[in-house]
């Protein structure tokens, strides 16, 4: 018995409605969401942004503005 395999993207939008319909599309989304590595590089971003600050001043700016919790 011999089966063609189908492209992966077919078996991906199947997996993801399969999901959808079990589970609801926000767990799905949390779900795949922990399989992605995300995209730049933190650290040069981390540097670029920080560059022109002492760790006083970005506790300082830390300590003064409210965070934002609801997400």
């Amino acid at each position: 018995m011999t089966s063609q395999a189908k492209p992966l993207n077919e078996i991906t939008r199947h997996v993801i409605d399969l999901l959808s319909k079990e589970i609801g599309i926000v767990d799905t989304v949390r779900f795949l969401n922990q399989f992605t590595i995300g995209y730049g590089n933190y650290t040069e971003e981390r540097e670029a942004l920080f560059k022109d600050l002492t760790l006083d001043e970005i506790l300082a700016t830390m300590k003064k503005e409210p965070s934002d919790q609801s997400g």
